[in-house]
């Protein structure tokens, strides 16, 4: 495994296998199209999008992908998460199965309107 930190998040995606690489490019472009103001980076060594404060993390493991909304994001859409393993601000895609891409707009949508939200009452 490289252990060089990736830079960005085409540098994170192009480390995986083919199969990954293509859910991660349809989670990265839902993350867009729902936040297309946000701006992406990298954050403990993971894909992030920022807009008034980090929107998502997610990253890719052997059986699944993460999606980090933190515990705010998990717990607007805890109804529709608890079909998924998860932790406090943490949720798993099995590989195995569809992405809930719509579940991910859902959820994005709704982190970038709460930090919008806090960033007007600075």
């Amino acid at each position: 495994m490289d252990t060089k930190k990736p830079e960005n998040i085409d540098e994170y995606i192009g480390t995986l296998p083919n199969d990954v690489q293509e859910i991660l490019e349809k989670v990265r472009a839902t993350i867009q199209k729902a936040a297309p103001e946000a701006k992406e980076k990298i954050s403990y060594s993971m894909p992030a999008f920022e807009q008034n404060g980090i929107v998502v993390y997610f990253a890719a493991f052997k059986n699944h992908i993460g999606l980090y909304a933190l515990p705010s994001g998990h717990e607007a859409f805890k109804e529709e998460l608890s079909k998924y393993k998860s932790g406090k601000g943490s949720v798993q895609f099995p590989l195995d199965q569809p992405m809930p891409y719509d579940l991910i707009t859902k959820i994005v949508k709704f982190r970038v309107k709460e930090n919008l939200e806090k960033a007007k009452k600075k």
